[in-house]
């Protein structure tokens, strides 16, 4: 059975699992936009699963979409524990009239580089501010080395996908299977 992953508070009730391979994503949260980026996210990993999130959208969307990093994280850092894989991903990923350049590094060392400013402090309902929030939980948690520079953007949602995508495909390329040593140091994680 697969592990389940929870986080509560106050504020949140949040919980992720991983689905086996063929299934397709299950994301509920009272958020529209984050569903979409977080599918989208999972899609391009080539990682599907479920994510259940309730949260004080009322006030907005700061808490859930953070608290939805933090535990995505956790979930990530045991995948990652699984065993070598390639550990570095990166990607140049077009979205229309946005590029993005996209690094990371399976370090066991959780950073985020950002270098991206959206046009608009908004993509319908949600804070184009809390794309950044979600990457900077996500890449402490799972202990995950991230960059993220746009080199050109033509709007908000376009950026949101091309970042969402982009950290997706960079991540799926370092999970591939290990050919040698990723570490001189001789650790994994």
């Amino acid at each position: 059975m697969a592990k389940r992953y929870e986080r509560r508070s106050s504020e949140t009730a949040i919980e992720f699992e991983f689905l086996p391979q063929g299934e397709k994503n299950r994301v509920e949260s009272p958020c529209g936009f984050l569903n979409h980026m977080i599918d989208l996210f999972l899609h391009h990993a080539g990682i599907p699963g479920r994510l259940s999130a309730t949260g004080d959208v009322e006030v907005d969307a700061h808490h859930l979409t953070e608290d939805v990093g933090i535990l995505m994280g956790a979930a990530f850092l045991d995948l990652f524990r699984r065993g070598p894989c390639e550990r570095y991903g990166s990607i140049a990923l077009p979205m229309d009239g946005t590029l993005v350049l996209v690094a990371l590094d399976i370090s066991g060392r959780g950073g985020l580089t950002w270098n991206a400013d959206f046009p608009t402090s908004r993509c319908g309902e949600f804070d184009t501010e809390l794309v950044k929030e979600f990457w900077t939980a996500f890449s402490r948690e799972a202990r995950l080395t991230l960059h993220l520079h746009a080199l050109a953007v033509d709007n908000s949602h376009h950026l949101s996908e091309a970042a969402f995508k982009g950290i997706g495909r960079a991540l799926k390329a370092a999970l591939a299977p290990a050919c040698g040593e990723t570490s001189t140091k001789g650790l994994w994680v």
